[in-house]
Formats: C-alpha cells, sequence, structure tokens
C-alpha cells in the first residue's frame, strides 16, 4: 500500500532539494524518501547503540574502535 505525506519546505530547502534532484536526475519524492529512510535508519541505529552501549562498556568496550579491534 502507498500513502501520501505532505510537507512544506522553506524555500532554502526547495532550492536545495531541487539542485540535488537535477545533479541525481531524480525526482523530490525519490529523494524525499531515501532521506527519510536513511534518517530513520540512523535514529534506529542510535536508540540501539543507547541501549547496549552500558552492556557494551561492562564488557570492555568503550569506542567504536575497541569493537572493531575485537571483531576485525
Amino acid at each position: 500500500m502507498s500513502t501520501m505525506l505532505t510537507i512544506r519546505l522553506d524555500d532554502d530547502l526547495q532550492s536545495l532539494l531541487d539542485r540535488a534532484c537535477g545533479a541525481a536526475g531524480r525526482t523530490r519524492s525519490d529523494l524525499a524518501r531515501e532521506a527519510l529512510r536513511r534518517q530513520l535508519t540512523i535514529s534506529t541505529f542510535e536508540e540501539l547503540r543507547r541501549q547496549v552501549m552500558p552492556l557494551a562498556s561492562e564488557q570492555g568496550f568503550e569506542t567504536d574502535e575497541d569493537v572493531f579491534r575485537a571483531f576485525s
């Protein structure tokens, strides 16, 4: 199922969006969907990370580099 969403853009954001659309050869809707999907993914990741950090810290993982070293 597809749902329509209407948003208001200020002039600066509309100009940025129009330039990005022209450069990418894509529609406003395409770029807006991609940006929304990306932001929601980032928000989900940040929330999961916030929940896991205390547990990771207990295991000695304090930074991203700690995790990278352990699993690479």
